[in-house]
């Protein structure tokens, strides 16, 4: 009788950090398949579904007796095309890989099992007690989309807005504590658009807040990308007031020009991000901002660019997500008049040097102050401004939060020494 541990599956995640999210809920149902290979797909652009193509075609020229399970976002809006792919015995819905029941032999066996995303209207909690390699652990708040922005497929391959309970986040965010995760991100398609399922007037910053009093513990509580006008009173309150909620936020804003947001169908303008930013400043005057741009959408000229650029400029974001445009097919912003390809990456190339300038004045301006690492490895890790760390000195535990002093900054992070 062999006494081999079943091996765990490997899982190739692409994406947001939901997806990695889901990718852990993945890997603790389908503990013991060890000859599965699941790839977690993307459709935010092509580039991402290109890779995970090329990253399957990979696996099974390598392997080719490993099952390949394909599921994400792009599987979900076009399954017939993926379960095509060599080596591939299955493509998962992304409602259904999160039903244990789907990870098993037989289901697999199976075939496809792609349900129609856009009827589901509840999701549940997930507890996930362990992330693979990471000292900071992620709790999903709330699945799917609701807006219709001209460029985004997510929508359709997310289904509908829905909110997990309050109970549901808090009795996530206290098994990471009890596993001795000192920081927990909440991520979710559109957080800023949670709701409670028995008081629909709390939001957000009411579930943050509950978060924070039932799991005094928790030392550090994080969002992830949140829209500019998702901020409700409470947020504002816990912003100015407690200090276990990060000074760090990621900002979908897209564009800095007025014309190009409201052909993207935003739901702000330049105006209201200007607002947004200053109110921060002026609470945190530390806090980190990361922004996601996309370059060269349809209609931009050469004026609407420039626009796009002098607005990052003026606000000096430190850290610039900036991806060129990628054509959806069946979105409207597909059927407008296109920029070049080469255009749109040579915009791309501009804006990302603007925020290599942008990183660099704000990690110098954090030099002098105290901050607390969470340490990834002995000598990296990252501020409370989400800050990349490197450690002079005496190496630390990864895991472990550090006091230390910030004594140099640069473009790509800040240099600490210990207090």
């Amino acid at each position: 009788m062999s006494d081999k541990t079943p091996q765990k599956p490997q899982i190739l995640t692409f994406g947001c950090r939901l997806n990695r999210y889901e990718s852990e809920v993945m890997g603790q149902y389908a503990d013991g398949l060890g000859d599965v290979v699941v790839v977690n797909t993307c459709a935010v652009t092509a580039e991402a579904e290109r890779q995970a193509r090329q990253a399957i075609r990979r696996l099974n020229r390598k392997d080719d007796q490993k099952r390949i399970v394909v599921t994400g976002c792009a599987a979900q809006l076009n399954p017939q095309k993926w379960s095509e792919l060599p080596g591939v015995v299955q493509v998962l819905g992304n409602e259904d890989k999160l039903q244990a029941e789907n990870w098993t032999n037989e289901a697999i066996a199976s075939g496809n099992q792609v349900s129609d995303i856009m009827s589901v209207k509840q999701t549940a909690a997930q507890v996930v007690t362990e992330f693979t390699g990471r000292t900071r652990a992620f709790v999903q708040v709330q699945q799917g989309c609701d807006h219709r922005c001209t460029f985004c497929v997510i929508p359709f391959g997310r289904g509908p807005s829905r909110s997990v309970t309050i109970e549901g986040v808090i009795d996530q965010a206290r098994a990471l504590v009890e596993r001795d995760y000192k920081e927990v991100v909440l991520t979710g398609v559109d957080i800023a658009s949670w709701k409670s399922n028995k008081d629909d007037r709390l939001a957000l910053g009411d579930l943050c807040k509950a978060v924070l009093k039932a799991v005094p513990e928790l030392q550090r509580l994080r969002l992830s990308s949140i829209d500019p006008i998702g901020f409700d009173e409470t947020l504002w309150e816990l912003l100015a007031t407690e200090p276990r909620l990060m000074p760090h936020l990621h900002l979908s804003v897209q564009a800095g020009s007025d014309m190009i947001l409201k052909r993207m169908k935003r739901r702000h303008l330049t105006a209201d991000v200007d607002q947004l930013v200053q109110k921060l400043r002026s609470i945190r005057p530390d806090i980190g901002l990361s922004v996601d741009i996309i370059a060269g959408f349809p209609t931009e000229d050469d004026v609407y660019f420039q626009e796009t650029y002098d607005f990052l400029k003026e606000q000096a974001f430190p850290y610039l997500h900036v991806f060129p445009y990628s054509e959806r097919k069946d979105t409207p912003a597909a059927q407008m008049p296109a920029v070049a390809v080469a255009v749109r990456k040579e915009r791309a190339a501009k804006l990302r040097e603007l925020g290599v300038h942008s990183s660099k004045q704000f990690h110098e301006s954090l030099m002098g102050r105290d901050v607390h690492i969470l340490m990834e490895t002995p000598d990296h890790g990252h501020s409370e401004q989400f800050a990349f760390a490197t450690l002079q000195g005496e190496l630390a535990t990864p895991g472990e939060i550090i006091s230390a002093r910030v004594i140099a900054g640069n473009s790509d992070g800040i240099v600490v020494e210990r207090r």
